[in-house]
């Protein structure tokens, strides 16, 4: 066990997540000794390299470059993506890939390198690969956006997986970004960033790494431009980055650098080059479109902790009520289960449940429930028996299955990686969405099992199907979550329902938004973990990942009024939008969480931003459907549409909302004004319509009351308005048109929702927009409010 295995440890005891006693000492016990029994160290290991080329053999989209000890194959498939992969590893199988597979690009030509290597020429990319093994990815004009030095294997002498190591050089000025979700970012430092899904314990900070969401996916930013790079690998590894160094005009740049290790699994990779959209298409053409939560899902959530019962939750819809605040899910958590275990309820504290799901629901208000993967052992348990009957069960070295310790005790976790389990699991769905439960969210899904020291995880050496191929939890690991969202979206797209349903992940990896979105997990409450809430949204979207959001208020602290309005209205502006009640049992003594409880100032603040998230609601709709088009992110980093402003890329305490809001929250308290970043063109404040013009930096007021919202001049954003949809129309600057898209979202399901593009003009002090349409331009069907003009235009 490592230095911060054991940090992270000591924290986890100490915070009683792994409060079991004894048997939190025993579970670790266990799973180190299975370990070491099935799983002896390495051993001598032999070195290698690539060696010199030999030749080569061309196929469609590119072909297998030959060399002393190794070969390599590179493909470019018809929608640009190039795929590289050694020694005889192909595109799949893969649990990233969506179905199916990109074909190759037949105009896509293999020819001799002037350095006695090859290169694939291809209408978007070219790839090099040199004598000696290097691979360069460039723009069409010949630009290196990348280049991979030989790899290097590590393998032991006496069989067994093999160690590599990948490195990769990228621009002097060039930045990272992804990786999943990381709470230190958006933009990613110098350092090591593990691959190896983790739930931290506890709350965590900046400084915590790694967390529920690893992905080998990489954006890098630089002035030569933009492109996506995916370790197709499942394994435990590191990304180690650091930022280049530009040589004042010198010459002497250094590059970026880049060290992929991974402890075993095939060395493939993606790269896609492109603008930011194009490559964040592409990749979702790659990996699956993301699917839009449900409409409601885009409202306001709040969650219960403890163990409430029916009338706790009838009392916090109620209050919501009362205080005039909008409210349109109550997550119950696990607390209304049954000893803690998924598909269970706890009758003496919801005797009616499906009673009252519906009469909430005739109110507006959905009841979503946690799902944890681990299942308590106990012989008469319908769960337990009805997986161990279908031999459900992650098993060991010595094939029974795998004990360790969940919330309510001794359990067993789903082989979610073998298809007839997830037909099992995903059909559990239905008795719970028939209760009027209409949302899911999983938790301890990295998966958890809880210990006293080392890793809170199942042992390395558990077996797993990996869809009939067989390994172990060294592989199978990361991509348990995203298997289990897949369970639940296949056994819920079987049911007849109404409007969709939701599925929420806390762990997950590259694909994972073809079944749902992300919880971002227990953020710590305070300023940083508020910067943090940025850092994850954004990376997540950049990984393909559009919906996702923390908890407001954060987790394991005390919370000011202050930071709650400036996290809630943050919120109101991310993809989900979360609040939770009191931490502990019972009201009294319960931590303040819930907005009334910060007296009537915030109260009234946080019912005028719970409000304007109600009145974006279409926009947000819109923006969802666009990124299952397009792959595009709801929230989006300032340089999206300007990577080439290095201002841009390193500015991380704003974000764009779509393309028509700049949003820049507050991160410090006592503060009434900040400075805001604005990229090129003309920017209004929202509230008082005031005109800015970028690229530069400009003041804005931030009174407890609000945030800085800017919206871009031209923008057209369906909006609620008394009656239903009306078009907010910013004024374009004169001689440059404006334009907005509208997808209302019919809820029950349909994957074509029609896509309404208005075009807006001034003419003189008046806009006129206009809708497009098949025989041309037509009148807007929907009332227009136009802002930013002058008093009286």
């Amino acid at each position: 066990m490592n230095g911060r295995d054991l940090v992270r440890s000591v924290k986890v005891v100490g915070s009683g997540r792994a409060g079991h006693g004894l048997r939190g000492v025993r579970a670790a016990w266990r799973r180190s000794r299975a370990d070491a029994s099935a799983l002896p160290p390495r051993g001598a290991e032999r070195a290698r390299v690539p060696g010199e080329v030999r030749d080569a053999t061309p196929a469609p989209g590119g072909g297998t470059v030959r060399f002393a000890r190794s070969e390599l194959r590179v493909v470019v498939t018809v929608s640009g993506a190039v795929f590289w992969g050694w020694d005889g590893a192909g595109p799949e199988p893969s649990y990233a890939l969506a179905e199916p597979c990109p074909e190759p690009d037949p105009r896509a030509v293999l020819e001799p390198d002037k350095d006695g290597g090859w290169r694939v020429v291809a209408e978007r990319v070219t790839v090099g690969v040199s004598r000696h093994g290097s691979v360069r990815v460039c723009t069409p004009g010949g630009v290196t956006l990348r280049s991979d030095l030989p790899p290097r294997w590590w393998e032991p002498a006496g069989g067994g997986p093999a160690r590599w190591m990948q490195r990769s050089e990228v621009g002097a000025d060039a930045r990272f970004f992804g990786l999943g979700g990381r709470a230190g970012g958006p933009r990613l430092r110098d350092g090591a960033y593990r691959l190896w899904n983790t739930d931290p314990g506890v709350a965590f900070g900046p400084g915590d790494d790694p967390l529920s969401v690893t992905m080998p996916v990489q954006l890098v930013v630089a002035d030569a431009g933009t492109h996506l790079v995916f370790h197709d690998n499942t394994w435990d590894g590191t990304v180690t980055l650091r930022e280049g160094a530009e040589g004042a005009g010198s010459g002497h740049d250094v590059p970026g650098r880049c060290d992929v290790r991974m402890d075993g699994g095939p060395l493939r990779c993606w790269a896609v080059v492109g603008t930011p959209a194009r490559v964040l298409h592409t990749w979702a053409a790659l990996t699956g479109a993301p699917v839009p939560p449900p409409a409601w899902a885009l409202g306001h959530q709040h969650v219960l902790t403890g163990r409430p019962d029916e009338q706790e939750v009838r009392r916090v819809v109620a209050a919501y009520r009362e205080h005039a605040l909008p409210l349109d899910a109550v997550d119950l958590g696990g607390g209304h289960q049954e000893g803690g275990q998924a598909f269970t309820v706890d009758h003496d504290r919801f005797p009616k449940l499906s009673v009252l799901a519906e009469e909430l629901r005739r109110d507006g208000v959905r009841l979503v429930t946690a799902v944890d993967p681990a299942v308590r052992v106990s012989p008469g348990n319908p769960l337990f028996d009805g997986g161990a009957a279908r031999d459900a069960f992650v098993r060991g070295a010595a094939g029974r299955p795998v004990e360790g310790e969940g919330r309510s005790g001794e359990s067993v976790h789903p082989d979610f990686t073998a298809p007839s389990v997830r037909r099992w699991w995903g059909g559990l769905y239905a008795d719970a969405y028939a209760q009027g439960l209409a949302g899911f969210r999983h938790e301890m899904d990295e998966p958890t099992s809880f210990t006293a020291y080392g890793e809170t995880t199942l042992p390395r050496s558990a077996a797993h199907a990996l869809e009939g191929r067989g390994g172990d939890h060294r592989e199978a690991h990361n991509v348990y979550a995203l298997c289990m969202a897949r369970a639940a979206r296949e056994g819920l797209r079987e049911l007849p329902y109404e409007e969709r349903p939701l599925v929420l992940s806390h762990a997950g990896w590259a694909g994972m938004q073809r079944y749902g979105g992300a919880w971002s997990g227990r953020v710590a409450t305070g300023w940083e973990g508020l910067r943090a809430s940025v850092s994850l949204v954004v990376g997540l979207g950049l990984c393909g990942v559009p919906y996702s959001g923390p908890d407001v208020g954060g987790h394991g602290g005390v919370l000011s009024g202050e930071l709650y309005l400036r996290w809630l209205q943050l919120a109101s502006y991310l993809p989900l939008l979360r609040t939770r009640g009191g931490e502990g049992t019972g009201r009294a003594g319960q931590r303040l969480r819930e907005p009334w409880e910060f007296g009537g100032e915030v109260a009234a603040h946080a019912r005028v931003a719970l409000a304007e998230r109600r009145r974006l609601l279409p926009y947000l709709t819109t923006l969802a459907h666009l990124a299952r088009l397009t792959g595009a992110p709801l929230v989006r980093p300032l340089w999206w549409g300007a990577p080439e402003d290095r201002a841009l890329r390193d500015c991380e305490d704003a974000f764009l909302l779509g393309d028509c809001l700049l949003v820049a929250p507050v991160f410090e308290a006592g503060t009434g004004r900040r400075a805001v970043r604005l990229p090129r063109g003309r920017w209004y404040d929202t509230t008082t319509e005031r005109a800015y013009d970028g690229p530069g930096l400009v003041t804005v007021d931030t009174p407890p009351s609000r945030i800085a919202v800017l919206a871009r001049a031209g923008a057209v954003l369906p909006v609620s308005g008394d009656r239903g949809p009306e078009l907010e129309v910013w004024a374009p600057a004169r001689g440059r048109p404006g334009a907005g898209t509208f997808v209302r979202d019919p809820d029950d399901g349909a994957d074509q929702p029609a896509v309404e593009r208005f075009v807006a003009h001034r003419q003189g002090e008046r806009v006129v927009v206009r809708q497009e349409a098949e025989s041309g331009l037509r009148a807007a069907p929907y009332p227009v409010r136009v802002r930013g003009l002058p008093a009286g235009g």
